[in-house]
């Protein structure tokens, strides 16, 4: 197509719009169509009755004897080596915020099949009633038996960070909150090739984040660790800029804000968040769902070749062709119907899928940097352009390699169970994610799942007026 028909069949803003805001409405009739999206299978061969005799009383007591001796057998005895945990009070959902642990339970179920067809890994929901941080850690240490790792899912800040920073002492297996890490990973690999792109150097560029909330605040320091100056970071909440010695942040309300207020903005910037944007090299927003939060004034007080990350979800802080226009050169969002989507699911299954397979007692945020590695040179492998700086979800050669990285890092600091070699863990990672993928095909081939109805039968208004069973006729 020549570059003037292209320019003529352009989309408009209201195009864009609807076809944005498409997959909530096709959501809640699909949901009912289906009656959730999880359902548990048997995975030993089951070829006669005779055989529960073996799986179930009286055999499994010897099964239980042996884990009896020796705890770590259960690793070896049970599924517990690729059990994770999907943990959530359902105080910080999506965009959504503090809608309570039934409304998060779409969501967490929504996460356990990214788990499952992007790193073979199986998941469950685990949706608490209880906002207390304590009685979640308790709740945490009590459950542990069952899994190999927990997926921290939507949980508000601050007592999200102490959450995890408690969980991680406690637990013996890997703890990991995905609003923070999981972000903070694939960010940094959208930024390390997106700084290529534009020909800078982003550990001596000025990157401003924009929202103080879990997400950012890991990225902070995810950035940091990975060679980014404290001080070339400047971070923005809903009172403006975060500067040292501001007197609202105190360290008995949030230590880690406070922490960060202090080594963050070196040259003591101040003002509301449009002054955050002016001589900025990148900004990533984590802020609020949009449009309309960034604006467009803003972006063009960045200096040249502006990156743009506005990743808040359903809807970006501003819509990527407003950031374009306004002069940014590279934009990413958390969605997967625009260009450039940085989103975690680029990052957790792989990063479970190789904590798991050397039964790692922790992750850690060497662990993120070194997915986040692995994620921007898979993308430059294949080639990078404006509009392509990460692996896109259907690359799912990528999930084998970032567990494999994630794995030797374990390894490499000693958290590591076991220790087999690199070709074995790409070998087991690549297993894992074919057969889940091959399965659910084959159950959609058999229609054991069920063909779903089309778009125009979904949207069609007395669709929610009548009780769908998931087993019934669609």
């Amino acid at each position: 197509m020549s570059k003037q028909k292209a320019q003529e069949h352009r989309p408009t803003a209201e195009e864009l719009i609807a076809k944005a805001m498409k997959p909530s409405l096709l959501s809640p009739p699909l949901h009912k169509f289906y009656g959730g999206k999880l359902q548990v299978m048997p995975k030993c061969s089951i070829t006669s009755y005779q055989d529960f005799a073996i799986w179930y009383t009286p055999g499994v007591a010897a099964a239980c004897k042996e884990i009896q001796a020796n705890p770590d057998m259960s690793f070896e005895l049970t599924n517990r080596w690729n059990f994770v945990a999907i943990v959530s009070d359902g105080t910080r959902v999506l965009g959504l915020g503090n809608i309570g642990p039934e409304a998060g339970l779409p969501v967490m179920e929504g996460k356990s099949i990214l788990f499952k067809y992007l790193g073979g890994v199986d998941a469950f929901p685990i949706c608490l009633n209880t906002r207390d941080p304590d009685e979640i850690i308790r709740t945490l240490e009590l459950i542990q038996p069952s899994f190999g790792g927990i997926n921290l899912e939507d949980i508000e800040k601050p007592k999200c960070f102490h959450i995890l920073e408690e969980a991680r002492k406690r637990l013996k297996i890997p703890v990991w909150h995905d609003d923070q890490q999981g972000t903070a990973t694939v960010v940094l690999a959208g930024l390390i090739n997106a700084f290529k792109i534009v020909g800078k150097d982003p550990k001596d560029s000025l990157i401003t984040l924009v929202g103080a909330g879990a997400a950012n605040m890991r990225t902070a320091y995810v950035l940091m660790k990975w060679g980014v100056k404290p001080g070339n970071i400047m971070m923005v909440d809903t009172r403006g800029i975060i500067y040292p010695g501001r007197d609202d942040i105190k360290e008995e309300d949030d230590r880690w804000k406070y922490e960060l207020s202090r080594i963050t903005n070196a040259v003591g910037r101040r003002g509301d968040m449009a002054a955050s944007f002016r001589d900025a090299d990148a900004v990533v927003g984590a802020a609020k769902s949009g449009p309309n939060v960034i604006k467009k004034e803003w972006i063009r007080a960045m200096n040249d070749d502006a990156i743009v990350f506005a990743c808040a979800n359903p809807i970006p802080e501003i819509w990527p062709w407003e950031a374009e226009e306004a002069g940014a050169r590279i934009v990413a969002t958390g969605r997967s119907d625009f260009p450039n989507q940085v989103n975690n699911s680029l990052g957790f299954p792989g990063i479970f899928r190789g904590v798991l397979d050397v039964r790692a007692t922790t992750v850690t945020d060497d662990m993120c940097v070194a997915a986040a590695d692995e994620l921007a040179k898979f993308a430059e492998a294949r080639g990078i352009d404006e509009k392509d700086i990460t692996p896109r979800m259907d690359e799912w050669e990528v999930y084998p390699r970032v567990a494999v990285a994630c794995a030797l890092k374990s390894i490499d600091q000693g958290v590591a169970r076991i220790k087999p070699s690199r070709q074995e863990l790409y070998d087991k990672a690549v297993h894992m994610i074919t057969c889940a993928r091959e399965s659910t095909e084959l159950l959609m081939k058999t229609n054991e799942i069920r063909h779903r109805p089309s778009e125009k039968t979904l949207l069609k208004e007395e669709w929610g007026k009548f009780p769908v069973h998931p087993f019934g006729e669609g």
